[in-house]
């Protein structure tokens, strides 16, 4: 055990009976419990506003575990990991709660506490009572300590970001915020790292030279699942866009950092958000494209349109597809669209980075049966299954010159071999102190500036949104947003 893992003793849970804890929190740190990973010394705060015991919280806490696809309770490990949890009821705007939150973590199990994490598996609208309870109380204290993980959307736009950043700042160094983006995390994610660094069979094509463009996509088939309260203010881009796919284009496109160190990897992302061509207000219709579902089949049966679902607005235009392009302009990049697509309601469920390369600069198959030959991918896909794939043509057995079309499948999990969920190894991250895959608040900035004019000029257009059927891969009209004809779409592996 490291020293910065013996020095933690409290992981506090506000939000503890959300959907986000309990789909994804309590079932990966379970994992990580069974796997050993956890300190002995670290104890759990749950915080909620349910008026629960601790006890109830803990036969609550076996029943979530239990309802998990994935997870096997073992008895033995399960006891061990609900029995690390205390309960503290009460509202987020509390302080009295929140003196009972200080009591809660200064009892720790074993040790001396001298760190605790703060999680907030919350709305972004409750951070700032939080935060300023936490103040209030002194479980801030000693500054430079304890640590605070903030989920996505960091903001609604650049002034609410720089807000929320100076409201952070105001009470936390910037060491012990945590701006987790679980994309990051996931397995896919990192191995691009990995693929791109540690091969020289593929660095050398890595740049404007060989590759045409690059696509960015993740795709929902699900809608938006009783969140319209929330999804209906912040829109695909926010959503999704401006966070979870931008970072994914910084790994693809950053330059190798001289050390796989937490901020020589930030650095390289900076530069590469830096580096985006800014869009003119005159120009955003050519960049980009928002949709919204309407009533269709998904997997066979027919789902409403998104004006039908429960808490949306009337006639609300908040968009649940957007197509983006965007260019990098450095000596890597220039002229190298990238194309980024997210939406819900299509057709499958699916996140994929799909880069295609050139044509071939001689048309040698010209006089032949071969007249065209078809363009050459290579293929990330970070869900549902975790892959990299090159497309390469051969030539058929036979007297004709003719071809097909052969994977080179870098599939790097064995059958045996479970998936780790991408909150695993960020939780275990936050408890270790390791950063690498947490967000810098420069890259947040960076981020909302390159959407910035995207959003502002679509609050000016309030009367009309392209709809699609759900069910399918969106609306033909985001097509428009491709530089060639022979450009479109990758749907599939």
């Amino acid at each position: 055990m490291t020293d910065s893992m013996s020095g933690l003793c409290a992981f506090v849970i506000f939000g503890a009976t959300g959907n986000l804890a309990s789909k994804k929190l309590l079932p990966s740190l379970y994992r990580l419990e069974l796997a050993g990973r956890l300190p002995d010394s670290l104890n759990f705060v749950a915080f909620s506003r349910r008026e629960w015991t601790t006890e109830q919280w803990r036969s609550y806490l076996r029943d979530v575990l239990r309802e998990q696809e994935d997870v096997v309770c073992q008895e033995e490990a399960c006891q061990r990991f609900v029995a690390r949890f205390d309960y503290v009821q009460g509202e987020f705007a509390d302080t009295a709660a929140f003196e009972r939150l200080k009591e809660a973590v200064a009892k720790p199990k074993m040790g001396v506490c001298s760190n605790v994490v703060f999680y907030l598996a919350i709305r972004p609208g409750e951070y700032a009572e939080v935060i300023k309870n936490l103040e209030a109380v002194g479980l801030n204290k000693p500054r430079g300590f304890n640590r605070i993980v903030i989920e996505k959307p960091f903001g609604q736009d650049i002034e609410s970001a720089q807000i929320l950043n100076q409201l952070l700042h105001r009470y936390f160094d910037e060491e012990q915020i945590y701006r987790i983006d679980h994309y990051l995390g996931k397995e896919t994610v990192q191995n691009l790292l990995v693929f791109r660094f540690a091969n020289t069979l593929i660095e050398p094509l890595w740049n404007r030279n060989f590759i045409d463009h690059v696509q960015i996509t993740v795709a929902e088939s699900i809608g938006i699942e009783g969140r319209a309260d929330y999804y209906d203010k912040a829109g695909a881009l926010r959503d999704m866009l401006q966070n979870h796919l931008m970072q994914l284009l910084t790994v693809v496109a950053m330059e190798p950092p001289p050390a796989l160190e937490a901020d020589a990897l930030r650095d390289e992302k900076v530069k590469v958000l830096r580096s985006i061509r800014s869009i003119p207000k005159r120009s955003v219709h050519a960049h980009a494209f928002r949709a919204q579902y309407g009533p269709g089949f998904v997997d066979g049966d027919m789902q409403p349109g998104y004006q039908q679902e429960s808490g949306v607005e009337e006639n609300s235009i908040t968009e649940t597809f957007v197509a983006a392009k965007f260019y990098i302009d450095n000596w890597r990049w220039r002229g190298v669209p990238f194309y980024l697509r997210t939406g819900k309601r299509l057709k499958q469920q699916m996140s994929m980075i799909a880069i295609r390369l050139r044509h071939p600069p001689q048309q040698l198959f010209r006089e032949t049966p071969l007249q065209t030959v078809d363009p050459n991918w290579i293929l990330l896909s970070i869900q549902p299954e975790e892959t990299m794939k090159m497309e390469i043509h051969v030539k058929q057995p036979g007297l004709d010159m003719e071809t097909r079309l052969l994977q080179l499948n870098a599939s790097y999990r064995r059958e045996d071999e479970k998936p780790l969920d991408a909150y695993e190894a960020l939780l275990l991250d936050v408890v270790e102190g390791d950063k690498t895959l947490f967000i810098r608040f420069d890259e947040v900035e960076w981020a909302w500036r390159v959407v910035d004019p995207i959003l502002k000029y679509w609050a000016q257009e309030r009367d009309f949104i392209h709809t699609y059927p759900a069910g399918t891969w969106g609306p033909h009209e985001g097509n428009r947003l491709f530089d060639a004809e022979d450009q479109e779409w990758r749907n599939s592996l």
